[in-house]
């Protein structure tokens, strides 16, 4: 199956991985989780990624995840579940991606390795081409987000290293600033490459760069603020658009003034889905904070634009 050419659209989440209060694994949850983003016009998963803690789960735990997902998911095309495979061994990560395309989940995901770092674009075209050859019939997205891995090598020089000669290399998730190197990807070999958009506080500058697809954590709880975004976009109304992505920026700001990623978390619950907290080292909100939080929240009006359980 060849997904080179095929492109993503709409609101991709990157699921919270839901724990108990022992902090172990709640997957009975993950069937109404994805009935609740499917409700919420989400059009698929990224699982095991940053917001999903897939670096602080072991092996076994990440493949737990993705058979609740698997599980949960099956016989809905139109739902893709792409999964990250990405960590600091490369025969790690081709064991995932393989495990991935056996279990038919749609797509495979893989970021540099964040200790030993890829020197230059040929390196890291190279480990690409290792994980991606693991799950040859899975479509293959390299996930950049460099503030994380440490890796600052350009996509459009990763793609020209390349070359085309991964047959499953689909895209790339661009969580990055770089509009001058996100738009010349989209221009390599003719617009090949499915290009999904990975900052939801940028969701409008992507999309007048001619991004169709995007993959973010706050499409789990306020979906509808980002479809409505989308659609003044496409209607021409820019000055709507332009305050809504206010307005996704002004909740995303709260995300950093209550300790960060962990955040999420005190969202979801507000919209009803309790997936638990973040494990260490990731600090979570006391319960005094999540009160005020609650109240900065109400300010924003985030009752007429968050997610809602049908």
């Amino acid at each position: 199956m060849n997904h080179a050419n095929e492109k993503l659209t709409g609101l991709i989440a990157a699921p919270f991985t839901p724990m108990n209060a022992a902090g172990k694994l709640n997957l009975d949850l993950i069937p109404a989780y994805y009935r609740f983003l499917k409700n919420n016009g989400v059009s698929g998963a990224f699982i095991n990624g940053s917001t999903g803690e897939g670096v602080s789960q072991t092996t076994e735990e990440k493949k737990q995840v993705m058979q609740a997902w698997a599980a949960a998911t099956g016989g809905d095309d139109g739902f893709k579940v792409i999964n990250l495979v990405g960590g600091t061994s490369l025969a790690d990560c081709e064991e995932m991606a393989a495990y991935t395309g056996q279990l038919g989940l749609y797509g495979v995901s893989f970021t540099a390795p964040f200790y030993f770092k890829p020197a230059d674009a040929d390196a890291l075209a190279a480990c690409c081409k290792r994980v991606a050859a693991a799950a040859p019939q899975t479509a293959f997205y390299y996930y950049h987000i460099p503030v994380l891995t440490g890796c600052p090598i350009p996509m459009y020089d990763l793609l020209l290293a390349v070359k085309g000669s991964i047959p499953n290399f689909a895209g790339i998730k661009y969580t990055h600033e770089d509009f001058m190197d996100f738009l010349s990807c989209m221009y390599v070999d003719n617009g090949r490459y499915d290009m999904l958009w990975g900052r939801d506080e940028n969701m409008l500058s992507a999309l007048v760069l001619g991004s169709t697809g995007a993959v973010g954590s706050t499409y789990n709880y306020a979906a509808p603020l980002y479809h409505n975004l989308i659609a003044a976009f496409e209607n021409g109304a820019l000055d709507k658009a332009r305050d809504l992505q206010q307005k996704a920026i002004d909740m995303i700001r709260l995300l950093g003034k209550y300790g960060g990623i962990a955040t999420g978390k005190a969202y979801m619950k507000l919209v009803g889905l309790d997936c638990g907290a973040f494990r260490l080292p990731v600090k979570n909100m006391s319960a005094v904070s999540f009160e005020a939080f609650r109240k900065d929240v109400a300010a924003l009006g985030f009752d007429g634009f968050c997610s809602k359980i049908i």
